[in-house]
């Protein structure tokens, strides 16, 4: 499979960094519950920072939980690095 030139590279991130990214490119979007859950990892907002300042491309999205109403924020990346 060729790679495209944009795609972020994975060397030298750290393994929870790199988990992250592979979430990325499969589903574009990652909440504090599923890195807990899913990779548990404890402090996404952390490791989302880490990843911006490598150059990857996150969008931070607010959103409430429809039943309690709970705030929370989704972070949203096609795993493509900065330009």
């Amino acid at each position: 499979m060729p790679r495209n030139k944009d795609t972020f590279p994975l060397a030298g991130l750290s393994p929870q960094n790199r988990q992250i990214v592979h979430h990325f490119r499969r589903s574009g979007r990652i909440t504090q519950r599923q890195a807990i859950m899913d990779y548990s990892i404890q402090s996404l907002t952390k490791r989302i920072s880490e990843l911006r300042d490598s150059g990857l491309v996150v969008e931070s999205v607010p959103k409430n939980h429809p039943v309690t109403g709970q705030r929370y924020v989704e972070y949203r990346s096609n795993g493509i690095a900065k330009r």
